[in-house]
């Protein structure tokens, strides 16, 4: 489990994250001192919210936990909140409280990627170790670069690979509702979702019943080949087509004794 990249000696100059400039539960940030009010969002801005927190929560790994629209105290002037993050689960040592986010993501519809950049450099600068944005409008995906300070499209075809997430998000999951959804079930199935589990374990008893019908059909034709007994087309369908095991199993006994094929398909 990763722990905030910020150096003990650096994080103690600063306030801890969780320590709020604006009332919780408000819709209101503070950046450079001032306080910004944060309208709800309208479409795109918030279906795309929403399929982005579900994107990040099913690839997370374990010993972190996703967030939506959760404040961090960036500086002793700014306390923002990106659209989503993800950050490590367990306490901070130093302050009993929660540790800072690793990974952070911000969509720009009606905002600017001018003003997003400006967020993420406070993020970084406090010790996020990356942030991404969604540009709805240009359907494209960035990341922060530090060195630059300045945003960097990725890829569509790559995947975001990163210690705070157990499997790789795909970057156009991040740009395509439709891929997202795909990449969500994708994600739960490789981390061994209990549902999928169950599926997964009753799609191998199906199989393994199925190569048994298989069998026992077959030998039961052979056994009438060997008697030359000749099944009909219909009755040779029956014979395949049948589903219950334990009556294959009697059939496949009575052929070594019966006078003919009809005889046999009688036994019930």
């Amino acid at each position: 489990m990763m722990s905030s990249t910020m150096t003990p000696s650096a994080s103690s100059e600063l306030p801890a994250v969780d320590e709020h400039l604006v009332a919780s539960e408000t819709r209101y940030e503070i950046e450079d001192g001032r306080v910004v009010y944060v309208p709800p969002a309208l479409e795109p801005h918030a279906t795309r919210h929403l399929k982005l927190g579900v994107l990040v929560d099913a690839h997370r790994a374990d010993g972190y936990t996703t967030a939506v629209d959760m404040l961090t105290r960036t500086s002793r002037i700014d306390d923002i909140a990106p659209d989503v993050s993800l950050y490590p689960t367990a306490r901070d040592p130093r302050t009993q409280g929660r540790q800072l986010e690793e990974l952070a993501f911000e969509i720009a519809s009606t905002e600017s990627l001018a003003h997003a950049g400006g967020r993420a450099a406070k993020l970084v600068s406090r010790g996020v170790r990356r942030v991404f944005a969604i540009d709805v409008e240009r359907a494209r995906a960035l990341e922060w670069a530090k060195e630059l300070d300045q945003w960097s499209i990725l890829d569509r075809r790559a995947r975001i690979e990163d210690p705070a997430l157990a499997i790789p998000i795909p970057v156009e999951a991040m740009i395509d509702a439709a891929v997202a959804d795909d990449a969500v079930l994708r994600a739960w199935r490789a981390k061994r979702h209990p549902e999928f589990l169950e599926e997964r374990a009753e799609g191998q008893r199906e199989g393994r019943a199925e190569g048994q019908r298989e069998g026992l059909a077959s030998a039961l034709l052979i056994v009438l080949a060997d008697r030359g007994l000749a099944p009909t087309e219909d009755e040779r369908r029956r014979i395949s087509g049948e589903r219950e095991v334990g009556r294959l199993e009697r059939w496949l006994a009575a052929a070594r004794s019966c006078a003919d094929v009809a005889a046999l398909l009688a036994v019930p």
